[in-house]
């Protein structure tokens, strides 16, 4: 079948020149870095290997840090036969095909081991093909994705898979496979120590990457040794992992707005670079920012909001790059900026208010009465003009007869805040002393 990943064992002497990467795939699990919650002690893989019964598995992690390795080595370990397909190539006849070949191999008395490479790539009709074959053990399925499964993954499918997450490789791991490399190419890497170091953050905790880089170092350079700018001239950085419609999107947006709340400008910058890094739309960013001016900082600094329309504002006459120095410097006010989410909280707390007491109605001596008939049956009569009052302020209930008076907005003792809650304080001491209700 075209679709699998089945390496012939025929003469060697005529294959193509492996790739560096090829070379170095680990040939046991002893071999696998990175991973070691999974690989050391009484690790799930481990435990797996041991036991020689694999059950279906999702092996979820980025790019370049060890999902294929790992199920081929898995289906080293047992009796079932190995099969690997990829979503992005495979559609219902590969699956079909798939499927009637376990199920024939099943009849003879041995089950079937399926890898299916980018597993999120299946629609839900696809994936849901899977069901019967893995709940009757014609096959163990080991999928693996870059994508939250939650996500992408049916829950019945999921029900029946144990996910496996995997780490992204940090750059102590990357310089152990720099090492590998080495050693195979039998000469080291041509490059100066800060251009090395150079390309472990280039490979951004991708294995197969870093490899690759290595590759072309060792193919490119015959002579001396590459410091960073020729390293730049000769490899390009590898793209940042971020899907602006997947999770990456959501995470970083996530990491930017709980920074901004926790007041840390410079981590808030640094998600906002690593965001526009990713490609994201600068507008997105700018939209959020105003979301929390008016959710986390409010009435504690009135001015956020204005600064914020203001660099969203500016950012849409001077476009990028020049535009994004307007959104940073708003976002490092926001960050440094008093916060409160009382206005929030009190506007929750209303909406929850009207949708539960009912449609009372405001009381008369609130109402107006530009006929005589609503005069007549009391409308504005008892109302006391604010402005006639020797403090500005009458002490009437506005809320519905009925309805007992509430305290849905409660500033904090931060910011403008502070000056808005001695103000609520001595309205509140005038009310009871004018006998109203409190």
């Amino acid at each position: 079948m075209s679709t699998l990943f089945e390496v012939s064992v025929e003469d060697k002497s005529r294959e193509a020149p492996r790739p560096l990467a090829d070379l170095l795939r680990p040939a046991c699990l002893e071999d696998v870095v990175g991973q070691d919650h999974l690989l050391k002690d009484d690790g799930p893989i481990v435990r797996m290997a041991g036991q020689g019964k694999i059950s279906s598995i999702i092996f979820w992690g980025p790019p370049g840090c060890g999902k294929t390795t790992l199920a081929r080595l898995l289906a080293a370990h047992t009796n079932l036969h190995f099969e690997a397909i990829s979503a992005v190539f495979s559609g219902v006849a590969d699956l079909r095909k798939v499927f009637e070949s376990a199920t024939h191999r099943r009849r003879m008395g041995r089950g079937t081991l399926l890898f299916v490479d980018e597993i999120h790539r299946f629609n839900k009709s696809q994936q849901d093909s899977f069901l019967p074959y893995v709940e009757n053990g014609t096959i163990t399925l080991v999928g693996a994705t870059t994508e939250n499964p939650s996500f992408e993954i049916n829950a019945a499918l999921l029900s029946r898979c144990q996910v496996l997450v995997l780490n992204r490789l940090d750059e102590a791991v990357l310089e152990v496979l720099l090492q590998r490399a080495e050693k195979t190419m039998n000469r080291p890497l041509p490059l100066t120590p800060e251009a090395r170091l150079s390309i472990l953050g280039m490979a951004d905790g991708d294995g197969r990457y870093i490899l690759n880089l290595a590759e072309q170092v060792f193919q490119a350079q015959k002579k001396g040794t590459l410091d960073i700018e020729a390293l730049t001239k000769l490899v390009q950085k590898r793209a940042p992992l971020y899907d602006k419609a997947q999770e990456g999107h959501y995470n970083l947006i996530s990491a930017l707005h709980k920074s901004v709340r926790g007041s840390d400008a410079d981590a808030a910058l640094y998600w906002f670079c690593r965001m526009l890094d990713g490609g994201e739309d600068p507008r997105f960013i700018a939209r959020r920012m105003a979301r929390m001016a008016v959710e986390d900082i409010g009435l504690a600094d009135p001015q956020a909001m204005t600064i914020c329309l203001g660099a969203w504002d500016l950012y849409e006459r001077l476009g990028s790059p020049e535009g994004e120095l307007a959104l940073a410097e708003a976002l490092i006010y926001l960050a440094t900026a008093p916060k409160s989410n009382s206005s929030y909280m009190a506007h929750n707390a209303a909406k929850a208010a009207a949708k539960t007491i009912g449609s009372l109605m405001p009381p008369n001596h609130i109402l107006n009465a530009p006929t005589k008939l609503m005069k007549d049956i009391g409308y504005g009569s008892g109302y006391k003009y604010d402005h006639d009052m020797e403090s500005g302020f009458s002490g009437q209930d506005y809320f519905p007869e009925g309805m007992s008076r509430q305290r849905f907005y409660k500033p904090v003792e931060r910011g403008f805040e502070r000056e808005i809650k001695k103000r609520i304080d001595y309205w509140d001491k005038l009310r009871k002393e004018k006998g109203e209700k409190s």
